[in-house]
């Protein structure tokens, strides 16, 4: 079974191809890292894997109707910026929107992801704050709950512990590996190659469009493709921990 499936998947700008020819398949159970340096088209993947950009090849998701979508995968775009002074709590029951038909007041089911989700990114207190006077930070974890709460078997998440503190880096990290062991799959974008080492289960490296490398941690973050791809020396240490040592010479 697959979550997602992309076959030759290609964005142009002009004639330039940001994604070149993009081929992959997500199954049931994975957290994915999307790693790659600035400017090799891992946020123009992930916006084009959903339709949300037009392309040429095929993706599985993106000629879905909209709510068949919603219902499909979650999206969690780069912005954080939260624009309406609600309570957290109404943020995060955006994410049942794909589940309740229009109007509707929240079922028991729904409240129950709602309260899930505050839960797992230690939230639960905030419920009743004002989303818009929490920090930069906190705004992230409560649009990563919005997300979760939206229960689908897909999420696509674009740089999700950007500006987090390390403690909150590591337990989002934590939770999409959760996620994962319950069934659920994750496709994020990340910079950081320790955490993407750490905590997914299979890598997808992207240089210039194109996908060099797929595979499991190890594999992909070999001394060469981390030397070609990202200029950097880097190494998994003795308990299997990822290193960046420094610029490539």
């Amino acid at each position: 079974m697959s979550l997602l499936t992309l076959d030759t998947l290609t964005v142009r700008r002009g004639t330039c191809p940001v994604v070149d020819s993009v081929s992959l398949s997500i199954g049931p159970g994975e957290c994915v890292g999307l790693i790659g340096p600035n400017g090799a088209g891992k946020t123009t993947l992930l916006r084009a894997a959903l339709g949300l950009l037009p392309s040429t090849g095929h993706s599985s998701l993106a000629n879905q109707p909209a709510a068949a979508r919603a219902r499909a995968a979650a999206w969690l775009p780069q912005s954080r910026e939260i624009a309406w002074p609600v309570d957290v709590e109404t943020v995060v029951a955006l994410g049942r929107l794909p589940w309740r038909p229009r109007g509707a007041p929240l079922s028991p089911h729904d409240a129950q992801a709602v309260s899930g989700a505050l839960s797992r990114m230690g939230l639960a207190s905030y419920r009743t704050r004002t989303a818009t006077q929490l920090s930069g930070g906190e705004q992230a974890r409560v649009l990563i709950a919005r997300t979760l709460a939206q229960e689908t078997p897909l999420l696509l998440a674009d740089e999700p512990i950007a500006g987090l503190d390390p403690a909150s880096q590591i337990a989002t990290m934590q939770v999409f590996a959760a996620l994962a062991r319950e069934g659920r799959s994750v496709v994020t974008a990340l910079h950081d190659l320790a955490l993407a080492a750490r905590y997914c289960t299979r890598l997808l490296m992207m240089h210039q469009g194109r996908l060099v490398a797929d595979g499991p941690p190890q594999q992909v973050l070999s001394a060469e493709n981390a030397a070609r791809v990202f200029g950097i020396e880097g190494r998994f240490d003795a308990e299997g921990r990822y290193q960046v040592l420094e610029a490539a010479s």
